[in-house]
């Protein structure tokens, strides 16, 4: 795939659940997308979708053609986001949903195969770093060319966070969740910044915030879903915005850096395994993986998570993945 801007701007949609319609009503919002096919295994739903979606186009910032459709769609697509799976319930973790998610990603990516996508794949079901794994396994495609969500919408949440106790912008906090998304994810305060300078020589010339309240805020962050599913049952809106997010960086080719579940090929000492880390995205996927200076402590983190995942799919998918090895 060239790495200029993309000219024809087709995304697919697999998965019309809570997730996939946050993210394609934010696309609303969007101009210069020219079509967006919503897939499902429910037909009927997708159709309904389609429909009620198109009624708001009049009031819209786009222009773009909204229909159900089918994998047959799939060879001219650009982007294909992938959030079928069945959804994480109150005191469920990510990790617990593997086995049923990644049989349903497979299904989704052998059809994308067989009808000839050949563009980028974006990942959002969960444990999403595993689902992105089990993606590139089954898809065919590049591994730049198959990435997950990550921890987009983590960090997204981390710098709000911040940014209400320092009182200071969202836009000028600069941090990243890294790892998994989900419980051993972890933040490297040691490559945090205030605007251009150094969070721990912020905090020490500051003086009335401490790092030990600011990883309360990161774990208070981490469980969010937690606590937003006991509510309501469901987490759809933060992430529906992140994977607009992600997808303009791609259509745009604006190579910006964002915390997306990469493919490791020894960046951080580890590889063979998608996990959360910071990378350059554009529209040739994920054209590079930010390489950050690690204190040890970070890298012992870092570790624990890249082994949570590989140890997982290990356990739980050598059958599945058994024809694909």
């Amino acid at each position: 795939m060239a790495t200029e801007k993309i000219s024809k701007r087709k995304i697919m949609l697999i998965g019309t659940g809570f997730v996939g319609m946050s993210f394609a009503y934010s696309l609303l919002s969007e101009k210069g997308i020219d079509e967006l096919v919503l897939v499902d295994v429910n037909t009927d739903k997708a159709k309904g979708e389609e429909m009620d979606l198109s009624d708001g186009l009049v009031y819209a910032e786009t222009k773009m053609k909204i229909r159900a459709g089918s994998y047959a769609d799939a060879k001219d697509t650009n982007i294909v986001v992938l959030t079928a799976g069945i959804a994480q319930k109150p005191g469920q973790t990510r990790l617990e949903l593997v086995k049923i998610n990644a049989k349903i990603t497979k299904d989704c990516c052998e059809n994308l195969k067989a009808n000839g996508f050949d563009g980028i794949l974006i990942c959002a079901g969960n444990p999403v770093d595993i689902m992105t794994y089990v993606a590139y396994k089954t898809s065919g495609l590049q591994k730049n060319h198959v990435f997950g969500s990550g921890d987009v919408l983590d960090t997204a949440r981390l710098r709000f966070a911040i940014s209400e106790r320092l009182n200071v912008a969202p836009s000028n906090i600069h941090a990243y969740i890294m790892g998994e998304h989900g419980d051993s994810s972890f933040v490297s305060w040691a490559n945090t910044y205030v605007g251009c300078k150094n969070l721990l020589e912020y905090l020490d010339e500051k003086g009335d915030v401490s790092l030990a309240e600011l990883q309360e805020l990161y774990i208070g962050v981490r469980d969010k879903a937690y606590k937003i599913i006991e509510l309501k049952r469901a987490t759809y809106y933060g992430i529906g915005l992140a994977l607009k997010r992600i997808v303009t960086c791609v259509l745009n080719n604006e190579r910006a850096i964002l915390p997306v579940s990469s493919y490791q090929q020894g960046e951080y000492g580890q590889e063979g395994y998608y996990i959360g880390t910071p990378s350059i995205v554009g529209s040739n996927g994920v054209e590079e993986v930010i390489k950050l200076p690690m204190t040890d402590q970070d890298q012992e983190l870092f570790d624990r998570s890249f082994n949570t995942l590989r140890q997982t799919i290990q356990d739980e998918l050598s059958d599945l993945l058994a024809d694909y090895e």
